[in-house]
């Protein structure tokens, strides 16, 4: 079976202490990890500076889209990126998640991914 995890980062930083905040290095060996046991089926990183985000919102089918700079105002997540895992179960996606650096000073989201 198929999970994403999301990757979620807080706008005014990690909730740790910067010192305790992973590194890239982190993050290439647990992609390194995935690799060797099989389970990464992809996964992508994305711009982490608010100031990068564009949104678009419509109120209604009919309505025109909104295109607004950065992200949604009323939440101080984001998300930073993301692996996608081909795992047995939940379990086991719990798991990588539990190992996963982002976890440290952010937030792990894991989602089935439906196959159409």
């Amino acid at each position: 079976m198929k999970y994403v995890m999301l990757l979620m980062g807080y706008h005014d930083g990690p909730s740790c202490g910067e010192d305790e905040a992973p590194g890239e290095e982190e993050f290439m060996a647990f992609d390194a990890e995935l690799e060797k046991a099989g389970v990464n089926a992809g996964g992508i990183a994305l711009a982490a500076d608010p100031e990068d985000f564009t949104s678009v919102t419509k109120a209604s089918r009919d309505a025109e889209a909104v295109v607004t700079a950065g992200p949604y105002p009323e939440s101080r997540e984001f998300v930073g990126g993301t692996w996608i895992l081909d795992v047995k179960d939940l379990d086991e996606a719990l798991e990588w998640a539990k190992k996963c650096p982002a976890a440290v000073g952010g937030r792990i989201e894991i989602r089935p991914l439906l196959e159409f």
